[in-house]
């Protein structure tokens, strides 16, 4: 029986914390609407003690979704915990999403507390949440870096008080995949009450991993991942959002999972946050990036052209794209150019097309990629230039005969 991974979208709270990528209350309520539609299960709407901007923002946010849940960050002290509740106090369905640290390096520098006290800290920080609302996250940040011995008591802890999440982030990206799901497993085998609560990941890209860290994950009995579009988050980024999904829809046989994510809305979501940030993703980026399915060189565009399977392991339709790219350029083979001439409804023999390609050839030791303008350009000239030198023939042909019929008077 397949199980449903449950995608909680920080793009709002944790993706807005990277350097360039602040968005005001009315685009951060125009993309809750957007991930609304894409249908993720939770948006994380900001962290609403952090400024009376993102505590409006939370609240405008809870005022308008109504499919989702709507989670606000905050850290285990009641004054975080009460202003979190009050900008949730509209949403159809709420959640805190409290977090303290738990590895030692954090405790000992950053907090200076104990493992008691940081033990206390959470349950205390759990049951006043619970108070206030029914559904409640605890994170034990820098979790792969922890005593998971630690990370046990701490989860049954505050599962013991009213936690129904409990999330496990890679907060610096330090982990390898099989550390991490082996983290994973021995959570939920030694967790006695692991059973009342979902297992959720947080998974940061510092060293590229965090989405085969949080796939991993799922194969060890993750619940909810935690994700943003595009990737965008703190330093290198958290996991990417539609790499995870397309992963489990594509290699479904593999996880024996599903998400509920509407995976046509996918490329318009990562177009929204550009166009609202100005910052565009890389154009190899996996999903959504420009070349995703872009095809120069001949051999693949021969495929493609075939059978898009060939070169391609999903439809660009499947995640909201029209279609795929054939991009003419050095690379590009006959085939691919011949089924462009034909596209654009010109009718040429193979004499003509050979004679665009050389053409086309040689325009691309000049520049990169030619241009539709510029393709038709070459066509045309290919054929005009037919065209006058049938002229030429023609006349050359006249003025033959005329001078034969002068010669046979004479």
């Amino acid at each position: 029986m397949e199980d449903r991974i449950q995608i909680f979208d920080t793009t709002l709270r944790d993706g807005e914390q990277s350097p360039g990528y602040s968005m005001n209350q009315e685009e951060k309520v125009k993309l809750a609407l957007q991930l609304e539609r894409l249908q993720v299960d939770v948006i994380e709407a900001g962290f609403p003690i952090s400024s009376e901007g993102d505590f409006k923002t939370v609240k405008a946010i809870s005022n308008e979704v109504q499919n989702c849940s709507v989670a606000g960050l905050c850290r285990t002290r009641k004054p975080d915990i009460q202003r979190a509740a009050d900008a949730l106090e509209k949403a159809a369905h709420p959640r805190i999403h409290t977090f303290i640290a738990t590895s030692d390096i954090h405790m000992e520098h950053k907090l200076q507390k104990s493992r008691q006290q940081v033990l206390e800290y959470a349950v205390e920080a759990v049951e006043y949440a619970s108070s206030l609302c029914e559904e409640v996250e605890f994170s034990a940040e820098d979790a792969s870096r922890s005593d998971p011995e630690f990370l046990y008591e701490i989860f049954t802890e505050v599962i013991n008080a009213g936690a129904k999440v409990i999330n496990v982030p890679d907060t610096v990206g330090y982990a390898l995949p099989w550390e991490f799901g082996e983290l994973i497993r021995g959570i939920r085998e030694n967790v006695p009450n692991i059973d009342q609560a979902t297992i959720s990941v947080h998974c940061h890209d510092d060293l590229g991993l965090a989405v085969a860290n949080s796939l991993m994950a799922i194969r060890n009995g993750a619940q909810q991942i935690e994700c943003t579009i595009n990737g965008i988050g703190e330093r290198a980024g958290n996991a990417s959002l539609e790499e995870i999904v397309m992963a489990i829809q594509t290699r479904q046989q593999e996880f024996d999972h599903y998400t509920t994510i509407n995976t046509k809305e996918i490329y318009p979501t990562s177009q929204l946050l550009t166009d609202v940030t100005g910052k565009q993703v890389q154009p190899n980026k996996a999903v959504v990036g420009e070349n995703a399915f872009a095809h120069e060189a001949g051999i693949h565009q021969h495929g493609v052209l075939k059978n898009p399977m060939t070169y391609e392991i999903m439809t660009p339709q499947s995640v909201g794209i029209n279609s795929n790219k054939i991009v003419l350029g050095k690379h590009s083979g006959r085939y691919a150019l011949k089924e462009r001439i034909k596209e654009l409804k010109y009718k040429l023999n193979e004499d003509q097309i050979e004679r665009v390609y050389q053409k086309f050839t040689k325009l691309c030791d000049d520049q990169k990629v030619v241009r539709e303008d510029e393709l038709i350009e070459l066509v045309e000239r290919v054929i005009n230039q037919e065209s006058d030198q049938k002229m030429n023939r023609t006349a050359s042909e006249s003025e033959t005969t005329k001078s034969y019929s002068h010669q046979k008077v004479q």
